[in-house]
């Protein structure tokens, strides 16, 4: 099997909470292999105060998950960086393994 190990990220927050300043970041002062962005629908946090849209909002105060995966010493300096824009509580690592050619 041809793999090569990585380490998966995925940073929990509200839009509000610095979405952009973070994906920003990634893209700017890292070198992170890339980045998707999922949005929810719905979902609340510490607070338990509930965040959702209904099917005629347009609400800009969602629940979103930010995801990313990199060789694991790469992911290291990343999120001690990262621990400055989220709270850290909301950082979530994984160790997985990445096909690396034809045969997986």
């Amino acid at each position: 099997m041809n793999t090569s190990s990585v380490t998966v990220v995925r940073v929990y927050l509200m839009e509000h909470e610095g979405l952009d300043r973070l994906v920003r970041h990634l893209h700017d002062e890292t070198t992170v292999r890339g980045v998707t962005v999922f949005r929810g629908i719905g979902g609340f946090g510490q607070s338990r105060k509930t965040h959702g849209m209904g099917l005629l909002d347009l609400s800009l105060d969602l629940p979103a998950v930010v995801e990313f995966f990199d060789e694991p010493a790469r992911v290291e300096a990343v999120v001690a960086g990262l621990k400055r824009l989220v709270d850290p509580r909301h950082i979530l690592l994984w160790p997985a393994s990445v096909c690396e050619g034809d045969r997986c």
